[in-house]
């Protein structure tokens, strides 16, 4: 069987709530390995932790940019704590959800844009202390969130995942210069997605992992226009078990078969998040 890692999927979110197990186990009957758990609030750490351990899976802990209007300045204590808490858990592999979003028309105004970036920056040096990669959300943010990268890279620079990258394909390379790999998943399903269809055929192999950041950014085939959903038609709900299918698209861009695909993103997300190495025996 071909094995996937799904670099990043939301298994704690209320859309799943009800068939939990179901899904986790049709994941991994279509060939996902492993799962990796963000955390997006401190209110949610523990649900990520418990999870990764439930499933045999992994996690990360951070604070994503859309939650920092809500978060307060102790939330960054909290996370330094609970990165120290859980230095020796084998299935915590980064800090994350964090990054900087400016499409959100609130969160790219003042204060919040700079509020956004104050947590981006704390993350980042908690990160570097901790010694663990980042899980980056790069939404209309790349150069900014390339700029904290550069002054805060760590001794040996940085690894980790530009989650969902949609930026151009010179800001993908600035991240991959950095030592970071990038995420696709959905998005690259859909034939009008031209600027991300193209990144997902030109990037060097090495610097692509698979996601599907289940249950947000479903494939066309599960994705339901507003006139579709007014009309009746709900929409189809993503999950990790639409990853290969996801895989099957991005191998066909490629020129690839989903079995060297399958090798060559697993092994890149093993670099992205070194720890994965003690936990994946597929």
């Amino acid at each position: 069987m071909t094995f996937w890692i799904d670099t990043h999927c939301h298994l704690d979110a209320a859309e799943f709530s009800a068939d939990l197990s179901d899904v986790r186990a049709r994941a991994f009957a279509e060939g996902v390995a492993h799962c990796v758990l963000p955390a997006v609030a401190v209110g949610n750490f523990e649900a990520v932790r418990l999870l990764a351990h439930r499933f045999s899976d992994s996690y990360a802990l951070g604070i994503h940019p859309l939650c920092v209007p809500g978060a307060q300045d102790a939330d960054l204590q909290a996370l330094d704590t609970e990165l120290s808490l859980r230095r020796d858990d084998p299935r915590l592999v980064a800090v994350g959800e964090i990054g900087l979003d400016y499409f959100e028309p609130a969160l790219k105004q003042s204060p919040m844009r700079e509020r956004q970036e104050f947590f981006y920056r704390e993350q980042l040096k908690l990160a570097r202390q901790h010694g663990l990669p980042v899980m980056l959300h790069v939404r209309r943010s790349a150069d900014k969130l390339l700029k904290h990268l550069r002054e805060l890279q760590p001794a040996g620079g940085w690894r980790g995942i530009g989650h969902a990258f949609n930026g151009s394909e010179q800001q993908a390379n600035e991240f991959i210069k950095l030592g970071l790999k990038l995420g696709f998943g959905g998005n690259v399903t859909f034939d009008s997605a031209l600027q991300i269809r193209r990144l997902a055929g030109c990037l060097p192999l090495e610097a692509l992992v698979m996601e599907t950041d289940s249950p947000d950014i479903p494939p066309y085939w599960r994705y339901r226009t507003a006139a579709q959903r007014q009309d009746g038609q709900g929409q189809g709900r993503n999950e990790p078990a639409e990853l290969p299918r996801i895989a099957g698209v991005l191998a066909q861009l490629r020129g690839l078969t989903p079995e060297a695909l399958a090798r060559a993103t697993t092994a890149n997300a093993l670099q992205a998040f070194p720890k994965l190495q003690g936990l994946i025996t597929c």
